[in-house]
């Protein structure tokens, strides 16, 4: 698998795309537009590979493809503090190159999109978390982030024994306020007597509170220093500072989007997390590279929900199975919501 690594202006981007990507195992990878072989990309979003949540979710997606489809598999990694042409740059690269499908981690890559695709009609395009970009060749790939996050806030209230809970959004943005109602809903409808702290670690354009690990730590203290003995955050690689600090202080953490008591790089405080509220982004990035290689290319929204098993609040950690009670209450929220019986809010 080529792998592109950060570099510190476009036109540098753009030379070790076109000419130094290497293979893993230390192989040479040679330039797809010369190759019949079937080639599908990725470009990361802030924080990049690594982050133990999201871009590691789609990482892993495109690593299944390459076992299961034998794909050859581009990923490309953002620069720090970079805009949207850096972006545009980053997708055009990747398209010319002759990868298909090429597919942007999260919702910052919608207007880079809406500018590259029109320019490759025979190049599918895939957008994760966002709805904006209508494009014949684009496939929307979105999650119904506030379900599962009802969830959390089920458990997260049947486990607090303060009854204060916090939330931790890496940027204010509407997506992650998703995570926030979604969360705050299925507290307040558990234990109406609970509180929910919430704090956001950057407002747009700022998006760095994505990547932050200190901020996250920092602003998990604060809420555990006010009583919170549950951490919720949805702050992609910065959720790893929060994760830290709550089970430093013997307190729960709950994961987002990628199964985090599961990621090697959190394995020292994987005991304190107590679930997570994972997307499937791993299968939205493989079923869309399969849809490709298949010949039925998905366009349009891809929806991912509680009903199809794309969101889903994990058990992996034996100290979840363990309390019954908290079991009992999500597996019950989880019926209802895809029964109709509870509608979740999409904001606060």
């Amino acid at each position: 698998m080529r792998r592109i690594t950060r570099i510190a202006t476009v036109g540098l981007a753009s030379a070790a795309l076109a000419l130094s990507a290497t293979a893993c195992g230390g192989k040479q990878s040679s330039d797809t537009s010369d190759s019949k072989e079937a080639t599908a990309a990725i470009a990361y979003d802030i924080g990049g590979r690594g982050d133990q949540s999201f871009n590691d979710a789609a990482y892993a997606g495109l690593s299944k493809a390459e076992t299961e489809l034998k794909v050859k598999g581009a990923e490309a990694e953002p620069t720090d503090g970079e805009g949207e042409a850096d972006k545009v740059q980053r997708l055009t690269e990747l398209a010319r190159k002759g990868n298909n499908p090429v597919i942007g981690v999260g919702f910052a890559y919608a207007p880079a999109i809406a500018k590259v695709a029109p320019k490759f009609p025979n190049t599918t395009f895939g957008l994760i978390d966002d709805l904006s970009v209508t494009d014949k060749n684009v496939a929307n790939l979105v999650f119904n982030e506030e379900q599962v996050s009802y969830l959390a806030g089920v458990a997260a209230a049947k486990a607090t024994k303060s009854g204060t809970v916090g939330f931790i959004g890496g940027v204010e943005t509407p997506l992650i306020k998703k995570f926030e109602a979604g969360f705050a809903q299925g507290v307040q409808d558990t234990n109406p007597s609970a509180k929910v702290l919430t704090q956001y670690l950057t407002q747009p354009p700022d998006y760095t509170g994505f990547a932050k690990v200190d901020l996250g730590k920092a602003a998990a203290q604060g809420q555990l220093a006010k009583g919170a003995d549950v951490v919720y955050a949805a702050a992609g690689g910065a959720g790893a500072g929060a994760i830290e600090a709550a089970a430093t202080a013997g307190k729960w953490a709950i994961g987002v989007d990628s199964d985090q008591y599961n990621q090697a790089g959190l394995a020292k405080f994987k005991d304190k997390i107590l679930t997570s509220a994972t997307k499937d982004v791993a299968d939205s990035v493989f079923n869309l590279i399969k849809s490709v290689q298949d010949g039925k290319p998905q366009t349009g929204e891809v929806r991912y929900g509680l009903d199809t098993d794309g969101v889903e609040l994990v058990d992996t950690n034996p100290a979840y199975k363990n309390m019954p009670e908290v079991v009992a209450a999500v597996e019950k929220a989880k019926a209802d919501i895809i029964a109709k019986k509870i509608t979740v809010k999409t904001a606060p």
